[in-house]
C-alpha cells in the first residue's frame, strides 16, 4: 500500500479551499455563453450574477445586450434607463444601446433624441460612428413622428405596447382593441398604435371601418409604410384587386432599415401570398433580434410550406414552438381556412 495513510477525521478540510461562486463567476459565464451564441443560457447565468450584485451596472450592461439580441427590446432599455439612472455619465455607452434599441422597436425621434445624447456627451466614443450613421438614417426614414415627447412618458408606452404586442401575439384581438384606444387617446401621436388599432379591427370583424381608417390616415400621412403594408392586407382578403395590385407592386421595390420592419414586411407578403418574395425577405432577417417574435416563426414556416419544402416548413415550427409556448396551443397556418 506503500506510503499512503488515511486522513484523520477532518484533517482534509483543513487542506481545502472551498469554491463558493460569486457574481464575477457567473458573469464570466455569462460572457462566454453569449460569445457562443447560446444567449437563453447566457441570460441564466447574468441572473444569477445579478442575485448577488443586483446593481452592478456592468452586469445590467451585458445583460441588456443579450435582450437586443433575442428581440426584447423593452427589456434591455429598462435595464439600460436602470444603469444611467444610478451612474449617469460613468456609462454613456448606454445612451447609444437604448437609441438602438429605440430604433428596432420603430421609436424614431426616440432613437435620435439618444444618439444625439451620446454624442453631445462623448462625440469621439467608442460609437460615435455608429450614432452618427444611426442618426443619418433615421433622419430620411422619419415622416409622421415629429412629436417630441417628454422622457418620463416613454416608460408608460413601453409597458403598453408590450402588453399590446403580448395579446396581438395571440390573435386576442378584442384585447388588442381595448388597449390601443387607450394609447391613442393617452398618446394621440404616437402613429404605430394606429396602425395596430387598424390591423386588429379588421380581424375582429370590423373590415369596412379599419380600412377606411388606414385609408384616411395614408391620405394626410403618404409616406407612411406601416400604412401600406395593412393596406395590402385589407385589400387582399377584401378581393379589391386593382387597389391591392398598385400597393404590392410599391412594396416590392421597398427595403426597410430596421429590423421591425422588416419583419412586418415578411409576414405581410406571407399573408397576401407572395410567398417567394416573402422567403427572400425572411432570408435578411437577423434571426436572433427576433427570436421574441412568435410571428417570426409562424410566417416564415409557412413561407416554406407553401413553396413546397414541408420539412423545413416543420422544423421552423416546433423550433418556434420551443421558444413560445403559445405556439404548441395554435394550428399551423398552412392548416387554417385562412391565413391571417
Amino acid at each position: 500500500m506503500g506510503n499512503y495513510s488515511v486522513p484523520k477525521p477532518n484533517q482534509s478540510d483543513k487542506n481545502v479551499i472551498p469554491f463558493i461562486p460569486d457574481g464575477e463567476f457567473y458573469f464570466t459565464k455569462g460572457v462566454e455563453a453569449y460569445q457562443k451564441q447560446k444567449f437563453e443560457l447566457s441570460l441564466k447565468w447574468f441572473r444569477k450574477a445579478l442575485s448577488e450584485k443586483p446593481d452592478h451596472p456592468l452586469y445590467q450592461c451585458q445583460m441588456s445586450i443579450v435582450y437586443t439580441e433575442i428581440g426584447s427590446y423593452h427589456k434591455a432599455n429598462q435595464l439600460l434607463t436602470r444603469v444611467l439612472t444610478a451612474y449617469g455619465e460613468e456609462y454613456i455607452d448606454c445612451y447609444y444601446l437604448i437609441a438602438n434599441n429605440y430604433a428596432h422597436l420603430g421609436l424614431l425621434q426616440d432613437a435620435i433624441k439618444y444618439a444625439e445624447l451620446y454624442l453631445d456627451k462623448d462625440p469621439e466614443g467608442d460609437f460615435a460612428e455608429e450614432a452618427i450613421e444611426l442618426i443619418t438614417v433615421l433622419d430620411f426614414e422619419e415622416d409622421e413622428e415629429d412629436d417630441d415627447w417628454a422622457l418620463d412618458e416613454e416608460d408608460e408606452v413601453l409597458i403598453y405596447q408590450e402588453t399590446v404586442f403580448y395579446h396581438l401575439e395571440r390573435e386576442e384581438w378584442q384585447e388588442a382593441i381595448a388597449l390601443l384606444e387607450e394609447m391613442i387617446a393617452l398618446f394621440p401621436d404616437f402613429p404605430q398604435a394606429r396602425h395596430e388599432y387598424h390591423y386588429a379591427l379588421f380581424f375582429a370583424g370590423e373590415t369596412v371601418e379599419a380600412i377606411d381608417l388606414e385609408e384616411k390616415y395614408v391620405q394626410d400621412h403618404p409616406e407612411t409604410l406601416n400604412s401600406y403594408m395593412n393596406l395590402a392586407i385589407f385589400y387582399y382578403h377584401t378581393n379589391k384587386k386593382a387597389k391591392f395590385d398598385q400597393i404590392v407592386t410599391m412594396l416590392q421595390n421597398i427595403y426597410p432599415v430596421h429590423e421591425q420592419q422588416k419583419l412586418r414586411m415578411a409576414t405581410t407578403f406571407t399573408q397576401i401570398g407572395f410567398y417567394e418574395e416573402a422567403l427572400l425577405r425572411f432570408k435578411l432577417l437577423h434571426k436572433s433580434r427576433l427570436k421574441g417574435h412568435p410571428s417570426y416563426y409562424r410566417w416564415f414556416s409557412t413561407c416554406y410550406y407553401f413553396v413546397g419544402n414541408e420539412e423545413k416548413a416543420e422544423a421552423i415550427w416546433l423550433e418556434g414552438c420551443k421558444e413560445h409556448t403559445i405556439l404548441t396551443k395554435q394550428l399551423r397556418p398552412w392548416k387554417r381556412d385562412k391565413l391571417i
